[in-house]
């Protein structure tokens, strides 16, 4: 199968990576830590923003089902990418907005986007998203893959993560795998 692979920081990775996997195109989404200073950091190394790398998702997608254009529509969607190291209350460097791209095209096409977007002024601020080469990705600790799936009573997972899914979920059916087109009444149970 041909997949090509983009890295992305939207926030916490917990709600960006159950919200990638649902994606039609989707082949599988990681959560992980990229763009930092040191080798294989723990979540622990991460939140104390001293390690300098981000909470991202990477993910491997099949182009000929979904396209980067498609990506980035799905990530400028599911978080304000106009604020500068944070995501609502998630406060830091790691919860920064952005883009690695592992081939010139992304590049092209992420730089092309938020152009775009600027221009229509859909946000009330600039877009600060940073766009850069995919560097050091390191898969995060094996608790953090899934979480939102296995950790369904998690007051976070509630709170925050959930309302983001269900706005997904309204928003990009149409971007739907067929077996999340039943789980949509799982989300509005949880809210």
């Amino acid at each position: 199968m041909n997949f090509e692979k983009i890295t992305l920081g939207a926030g916490c990775f917990w709600c960006v990576e159950n919200i990638f996997s649902r994606v039609k195109g989707v082949i599988s989404v990681t959560s992980g830590y990229a763009d930092g200073d040191i080798e294989n950091p723990s979540y622990e190394q991460v939140c104390s923003g001293l390690s300098n790398h981000a909470e991202v998702v990477q993910i491997a997608f099949n182009p000929s089902q979904l396209s980067v254009e498609q990506l980035l529509t799905v990530f400028f969607a599911i978080h304000d990418p106009t604020t500068i190291n944070r995501q609502g209350e998630d406060i830091g460097s790691q919860y920064r907005s952005t883009i690695l791209f592992h081939n010139s095209t992304q590049q092209i096409i992420a730089e092309t986007k938020i152009s775009q977007l600027n221009a229509q002024k859909l946000f009330a601020h600039p877009i600060v998203t940073l766009i850069k080469a995919a560097n050091n990705f390191y898969s995060a600790e094996d608790y953090h893959q899934d979480y939102v799936t296995n950790n369904p009573e998690n007051k976070y997972c509630q709170l925050v993560v959930a309302k983001k899914i269900q706005k997904f979920l309204s928003e990009f059916a149409h971007l739907l795998k067929d077996e999340n087109l039943m789980d949509e009444n799982v989300m509005d149970e949880a809210i």
